[in-house]
């Protein structure tokens, strides 16, 4: 993660961006976006893509040196990633091409594991429960899945999950709009 906090830090530095003009592009606060410049805050996935927005890139830009088209994605050579302070691990499935508008992952949750608190952003997702539970709340509804399950819902309205279990949860997951453009 050390590397995204330089690499945020950096690009702001090179646009010539304060920490304050920073802020009126993304809606996070100024100390906040110091703290992660520092290395001393977490970074939600959601917050880094209004970090990489308000820096017109694309998330990518903080997990890969270069991005090239591609349309086929071996299981080989799936790179999985964490956000700090999240137990989850994300696989991007899908390729890498101009004008991409979905964003299919594979998501596995620990024994445990919840979203503390509920978001919400532009877009839509779609979540079908390969193996294990997760309840996921959607719009003050509470919906508990098992495996073969889906759900699709604008992103617009307020989501959160957690895995209820001992076990490991295992997710395929299609967003809208893709967060990791090329």
């Amino acid at each position: 993660m050390e590397n995204i906090y330089e690499k945020i830090r950096l690009l702001r530095i090179q646009q010539d961006l304060t920490l304050k003009e920073l802020s009126d592009k993304t809606s996070l606060s100024v100390s906040f976006l110091s703290q992660v410049e520092r290395g001393n805050s977490s970074l939600a996935i959601t917050s880094l893509q209004k970090i990489a927005e308000g820096l017109g890139v694309s998330i990518s830009y903080f997990f890969q040196e270069s991005i090239e088209t591609k349309y086929y994605t071996p299981a080989k050579n799936r790179k999985s990633f964490q956000i700090e302070r999240s137990n989850a691990v994300y696989a991007r499935l899908g390729g890498e091409f101009e004008g991409r508008a979905l964003e299919p992952i594979y998501i596995t949750l620990a024994p445990y594991q919840k979203q503390e608190v509920a978001f919400n952003h532009p877009g839509e997702e779609f979540y079908y429960v390969l193996a294990g539970e997760v309840v996921m709340n959607v719009d003050e509804q509470e919906y508990h899945m098992m495996a073969g399950d889906s759900i699709h819902f604008p992103s617009t309205v307020d989501h959160a999950w957690y895995n209820p279990t001992n076990e490991s949860v295992h997710i395929i997951s299609v967003l809208t709009p893709s967060i990791f453009k090329n």
